[in-house]
């Protein structure tokens, strides 16, 4: 309100100022030194009558603006605050496990679902996919025509071969191409004695296996030797295969098989390396290393995981602290304010926050609190921000887990005090809401004023102009009238023309 003040004061001097300039024209011409500044004169007026308004409603709408800003700023730092408190709210977090491997190989997983335990985990082979490659042919040779019929695990497409794409290239690219490719890739290897067609089933696991039949062969000069059949092996064991023309057979470069392992004694089979339905919520990524090299996974509260999350926490909280803090600041030397000093919303956030960080959660003994797990408030009380002593946060986490789950419960835990109170304040029809809603609405009535006011000040500048304007024409009128009789009668100085026979 100060600075509105303050505005309107300074408008309303400088418009008495213009006014006070102005005015000297009208004497000025009224004494005929010169004529009337009639643009200057309606100017200082118009202004003088709006000056004071004006000012007002500006500063309002620039206080309005600033506020809102401010609030945008607040709602952006408790958005912040609410989301890393999420899953340390609903006790995501604090359900975290990680998986750990003594071997190579394995690359484990721990996601949600994961329990404690210790498992002795032995692979005997991993997932693969087959791939084929053809007897040796020229690049260029042309094969004959007809209809290949390629299916992997299943599924299956038609191959057209015709006069232009029945050389090894061309069958290649037909295949690549097909818009109901089952899953397998085609490409040219060329070797020593010829080029090769090699065949790849983009999945692995025993089940998908490469079969090329063919049909309605004509011209044949090695299409019909195309043909191959692959069988999986027993319990996802190696595929085996037979080619239609033994002369100039397929080899199988790699067979389609599954990854085989035991899990505490226990046999685990899976078409994929990412072995995900063996232990619940652990996903097992395995490689070659871990082929016969008998290992332990061990599945274990994920400890570094959750102090990140904790101190993410109260590093975001001092963040929504700061900035109320600056919000609300006074400096004394400028004795300038933040642009939400005294506001009562702004209290009402502050207040609700810092009684939740600062309480505790439980009844009689077994209340908790964050000093309980290393997380105190800086020693000036008035500073309001947490400082985190991370040896401490890790020891309570490592040996009193129960009291940290207990802190963060999804009940009444301090996240989730604090996610339902950020909710309040920053939800739709919350208090921040409702406040940026009333700024919203004075400034469309300050838009509107002002557009009132510019109406007035165009109606009141015709009128003056068209006064002043004959005004002047007025006083013209008369100082020439007043020289002409000057000259004619005589004045105190001189004698006229009447006087002198002139």
């Amino acid at each position: 309100m100060s600075t509105i003040t303050s505005s309107v004061n300074s408008a309303t001097a400088n418009a008495q100022s213009q006014v006070q300039q102005a005015a000297q024209s009208i004497i000025s011409g009224s004494t005929g030194n010169s004529s009337m500044d009639v643009a200057t004169l309606v100017s200082a007026l118009v202004n003088a009558r709006t000056a004071g308004q004006a000012a007002a409603l500006q500063a309002r709408q620039t206080t309005d603006n600033t506020t809102l800003s401010a609030y945008g700023a607040l709602t952006s730092a408790l958005s912040a605050l609410q989301a890393a408190i999420k899953n340390l709210s609903d006790g995501t977090t604090l359900s975290t496990f990680a998986a750990t491997a003594s071997g190579k190989g394995l690359d484990p997983k721990a996601g949600p679902g994961a329990v404690a335990g210790s498992y002795a985990i032995d692979v005997t082979q991993i997932a693969s996919s087959q791939s084929l490659s053809s007897a040796a042919f020229g690049a260029t040779t042309q094969l004959g025509t007809g209809k290949l019929t390629i299916s992997v695990g299943g599924k299956s497409m038609d191959v057209s071969i015709d006069s232009t794409n029945n050389t090894l290239s061309g069958i290649a690219s037909a295949i690549n191409k097909a818009s109901n490719n089952p899953g397998v890739t085609a490409t040219i290897v060329t070797g020593t004695g010829g080029a090769h067609l090699v065949l790849r089933s983009a999945t692995t696991g025993s089940a998908n296996t490469i079969n090329v039949a063919t049909s309605n062969v004509q011209n044949d000069a090695g299409l019909s030797s195309l043909g191959v059949t692959s069988t999986p092996g027993a319990n996802g064991g190696a595929s085996t295969i037979v080619s239609s023309d033994a002369g100039n057979a397929w080899h199988q470069s790699e067979v389609a098989q599954d990854a085989l392992l035991t899990i505490g004694g226990i046999a685990a089979r899976s078409a994929s390396n990412a072995v995900a339905d063996a232990i619940a919520g652990v996903t097992l990524n395995l490689s070659s290393a871990s082929v016969s090299n008998p290992q332990t996974l061990t599945i274990a509260p994920d400890t570094t995981a959750q102090n990140t999350a904790i101190t993410n926490f109260a590093n975001l909280y001092n963040t929504v602290v700061t900035t109320i803090s600056k919000l609300s600041s006074f400096d004394k030397s400028s004795k300038t304010g933040g642009a939400l000093l005294g506001d009562s919303t702004l209290l009402t956030v502050k207040n609700a926050l810092a009684s939740i960080v600062g309480g505790g959660v439980g009844k009689g003994t077994s209340v908790v609190s964050l000093g309980h797990i290393g997380i105190t408030l800086k020693g000036d009380p008035a500073d309001g921000t947490l400082v985190v002593d991370s040896a401490k946060l890790t020891a309570a986490l490592n040996s009193s887990p129960a009291q940290v789950a207990a802190l963060f419960n999804a009940t009444d835990g301090v996240g989730a005090k604090l996610n339902k109170s950020i909710d309040e304040f920053t939800r739709t029809g919350g208090i921040i809401d409702t406040r940026n809603n009333a700024l919203t609405a004075d400034l469309k009535s300050v838009t509107a004023q002002q557009t009132k006011l510019s109406d007035y000040a165009t109606q009141l500048t015709k009128q003056y102009q068209s006064q002043f304007t004959a005004l002047n024409t007025l006083m013209a009128t008369m100082n020439n009238n007043s020289a002409y009789l000057t000259a004619l009668f005589g004045g105190s100085k001189s004698a006229g023309a009447l006087a002198t026979n002139k």
